[in-house]
């Protein structure tokens, strides 16, 4: 005879779930994947010829001060990492771990970027991966939202600032050549 297992509320696991532990470890990810691939390319006081480089482009008037770009990218790594614990907590499935690779693409579009722009300077090259993770973060959308809408959700604010990054990173193309 089967007996029912009781355990707590707070350390009872949902069959076939990733406990909640090793699903925030995972999503943890949407921090340190970008900024590992990010670092040793960033214009910072460490790296004075990325920054050099970067403070000499002529910017249109319109680009966000330097302080709010990574302000921006917490917020939105934050929301990512949320979404990422929430789609790792649901039961593994076909239409769940789609939505993870899309998600873990844009993850790490979003530090590879940051190699093209400013570790190799390559504008338009910089210019066309903007408009490519437009579209990776859409298809995450879509794939996250029949399985958890605010995973889905968490999404938006990335395709916003995709978008507005490859207008920006476009123009900054063309004041440039």
């Amino acid at each position: 005879m089967d007996f029912p297992r009781f355990t707590s509320s707070s350390t009872a696991i949902a069959p076939n779930r990733l406990p909640r532990a090793a699903a925030a470890g995972a999503a943890l990810g949407a921090y340190v994947v970008p900024l590992l691939l990010s670092r040793s390319t960033s214009p910072t006081p460490d790296h004075p010829r990325i920054l050099l480089w970067y403070e000499a482009l002529r910017m249109p008037p319109y680009k966000p001060p330097d302080v709010a770009i990574p302000i921006a990218w917490t917020a939105i790594e934050t929301t990512l990492a949320l979404a990422a614990y929430r789609l790792l907590r649901r039961p593994p499935e076909r239409a769940r771990n789609r939505a993870l690779a899309w998600l873990g693409a844009n993850i790490v579009g979003i530090g590879a970027w940051n190699r093209v722009f400013f570790g190799q300077r390559s504008l338009p090259i910089s210019t066309v991966a903007a408009a490519a993770l437009v579209g990776t973060a859409g298809a995450y959308i879509a794939q996250a939202r029949p399985v958890d809408r605010v995973s889905a959700a968490a999404g938006i604010p990335l395709v916003a600032w995709l978008a507005f990054a490859t207008v920006l990173t476009g123009d900054i193309w063309r004041r440039n050549r």
